[in-house]
């Protein structure tokens, strides 16, 4: 059985509008969605989980593929009684939405695919992914985190934000971003599921994100056949929390389009 995740769910517990899901990335915790919880719970209700092996929920050493991320929040929201939903998710979590997405898509009425791509791993990639598990195993996470802040969010974002992303990258367990870095490595390939998607989408990428650049977006709004894309200016790979008045307003525009669509 999955490991019961920590989560936080906020907001009116109603039929409508649609619950709002989101995924956090590698390596973080739900509480990178902290503007859009409060941005949205006073209208809607807003769950946001730890992914096994990051923040409250339990550390799972060895492999954890995207399927088994996917198949966690489906048990989550079995738990919960949430039935019917919008999935939004960031980076890897934007991945572990499209493979949710491939396995219960008549629960989906919108997806959110933030800073993220659908291609297959690299055997380069596949190589870089273990060898950096490895090294988290061996490490620790502070010397990576130091290593990638500047790329996580842009040199010129708020000392806040940057804090609380150094924050969420050093309290993870390394057991749990090795075995997700591993799973990673073994990541499918989600372009031509994204043609079969048949609820709207939204595609939002920061202006200045160096790991899942503008193009990389773009390719995922020209393949989804119902998508609105919106690039953020000045953010790099966290656009929600760089810029979360613009992220919001992205988001607040294609949740009423999603309601309407349910």
């Amino acid at each position: 059985m999955a490991p019961f995740l920590a989560y936080e769910d906020k907001g009116a517990k109603l039929s409508t509008p649609l619950p709002l899901v989101l995924i956090h990335g590698h390596p973080f915790d739900h509480t990178m969605w902290n503007p859009q919880v409060t941005a949205f719970s006073p209208t809607r209700r807003v769950i946001a989980p730890d992914l096994r092996g990051y923040g409250a929920s339990p550390v799972v050493p060895g492999v954890t593929p995207l399927s088994t991320f996917a198949e966690d929040i489906a048990a989550l929201l079995d738990e919960l009684h949430v039935e019917r939903f919008v999935l939004g998710g960031l980076s890897m979590g934007g991945q572990i939405v499209m493979e949710c997405y491939a396995r219960f898509p008549d629960r989906i009425r919108g997806l959110i695919l933030a800073d993220t791509f659908a291609s297959p791993e690299t055997p380069a990639g596949k190589k870089s992914r273990n060898e950096m598990a490895d090294r988290l195993l061996a490490e620790g996470m502070r010397g990576y985190a130091d290593e990638v802040l500047h790329k996580m969010v842009a040199p010129y974002a708020d000392a806040s934000v940057a804090a609380h992303v150094h924050g969420m990258m050093t309290a993870t367990p390394p057991m749990g971003a090795a075995a997700a870095l591993r799973g990673r490595a073994e990541r499918p390939d989600y372009r031509e599921l994204l043609t079969r998607v048949r609820v709207p989408s939204l595609v939002v990428v920061g202006e200045d994100d160096e790991y899942t650049p503008v193009s990389d977006a773009k390719s995922m709004a020209e393949a989804l056949p119902d998508a609105t894309l919106h690039v953020i200016p000045r953010a790099a790979h966290m656009p929600n929390l760089e810029r979360p008045g613009e992220f919001n307003e992205a988001l607040a525009s294609f949740l009423g389009r999603a309601d309407g669509s349910a």
